[in-house]
């Protein structure tokens, strides 16, 4: 009977502590009942996003990239790079009947950090106007440069009103060759180990004889480092007048288009014969009936461009005549050498037709601010490393002296 009892005490109590705690609860809900409903708003909101996300952004027209080979194995002034772009609707799906106007720019300049081709950087690569009846544009560019590359596309429909014109821009990220870190990083250590060899005997002996200017170390190396640099002014100044040589050799002028006909069509290749680095070259190839004289729209041309110094190809593409019997691009020429622009047609019933032209290219030797830059920077890191053995040397006569004592 006391065991009841107390346990009824004991729940009494428990329920007395209860109702308590649910009246300071429902008054801590009244004071600051703006921020529970809140609180709950922002949790209902939060649950209803879970099960219903609002739209993605992604789901918007938009161009797709494909790279052989991908960015990550580009080397820059090597091989040319296949690239594939595919104009897609909101969907994802390939949008059909497409005409791009793409424009492909260099990355932007950087004078502390300058590339092998500094009149290239900012400037424009390649505008190229192009008829896509699946959608999907292919052509291969060599990069000449590392960087991030910008490829503006505005895509239009070839029928009006199939779908609404839009522009996209995508990044290309080239990396840099690794050869250049490796040569880089041999003739930095080649003036690391100069300067401290050149410091230390500077500092190994101070005497001066008598008649003599210097001690002995000195004046040889001093010797040593004017031949070293009349050798460096004879081989700038030889490579700067053969460059200018090859720059400013004599240019073909313009002519007449090269001409190639059949029985069936008519292809003439006209444009620029002469370019220069940083500037686009415009190009075109024209396709005509010979009998009747009218252009042919969409016809298949094969285009390219080579460096003939290296029979290196540099760019290529397969394209089609536009309403007028034309195809248009522009390029530009970023080495300096003379190239050679080939198209080629190749009708169904009969052989095809190929035509081409030489453009001479005028180089451009970089400002001279920027080779002072690099000069200064390998010039720093000559000094430094010959302080360095200086104080080097006199660390250790010092050491040696006092462990003498």
């Amino acid at each position: 009977m006391l065991c009841t009892r107390h346990d009824m005490v004991r729940r009494r109590l428990l329920v007395t502590k209860v109702i308590a705690v649910l009246s300071k609860l429902r008054e801590f809900v009244m004071k600051n009942l703006k921020y529970v409903g809140m609180a709950l708003a922002a949790s209902l909101v939060c649950v209803f996003l879970w099960f219903n996300p609002l739209p993605s952004r992604a789901s918007q027209p938009s161009v797709q990239l494909q790279t052989e080979p991908s960015l990550s194995q580009v080397v820059p002034d090597e091989a040319p790079v296949r690239m594939a772009l595919q104009a897609v609707d909101a969907t994802g799906q390939p949008l059909s009947n497409v005409r791009f106007q793409l424009q492909l720019l260099t990355p932007v300049k950087t004078p502390w950090f300058t590339s092998d081709f500094p009149i290239v950087e900012g400037t424009k690569l390649l505008e190229l106007n192009a008829k896509a009846p699946s959608g999907k544009l292919e052509f291969e560019q060599v990069m000449p440069i590392r960087g991030n590359y910008t490829l503006k596309a505005q895509v239009t429909p070839a029928i009006a009103g199939a779908f609404e014109a839009f522009d996209r821009s995508l990044q290309l990220s080239v990396p840099e060759n690794p050869v250049k870190y490796r040569n880089a990083a041999i003739l930095i250590g080649i003036l690391i180990l100069a300067g401290i060899g050149g410091g230390w005997v500077i500092g190994s002996d101070r005497t001066v004889q008598n008649g003599e200017i210097a001690p002995q170390p000195i004046r040889l190396l001093l010797s040593a480092a004017t031949v070293v640099a009349i050798a460096v002014l004879l081989f700038v100044n030889i490579s700067a007048e053969l460059g200018s040589a090859r720059g400013h050799g004599e240019m073909q002028a313009a002519t007449t288009p090269s001409v190639q006909r059949s029985q069936d069509l008519e292809v003439r290749l006209l444009g620029d014969r002469q370019a220069t680095v940083g500037q686009l070259s415009s190009q075109t190839i024209e396709v005509i009936d010979p009998k009747t004289g009218n252009s042919e729209a969409d016809v298949i041309v094969n285009v390219k461009a080579i460096a003939l110094e290296d029979n290196k190809q540099m760019f290529a593409y397969q394209g089609r005549t536009d309403n007028q019997g034309h195809l248009t691009w522009k390029e530009q020429f970023f080495d300096g050498a003379p190239h050679q622009v080939v198209a080629e047609v190749a009708p169904p019933n009969s052989l095809a037709l190929q035509v081409s032209h030489e453009v001479e290219v005028e180089g451009i030797e970089p400002p001279l601010y920027i080779r002072f830059i690099s000069l200064s920077y390998y010039t720093g890191i000559f000094v430094l490393s010959l302080l360095g053995g200086i104080w080097w040397h006199r660390r250790s006569t010092r050491s040696v002296s006092l462990f003498g004592r």
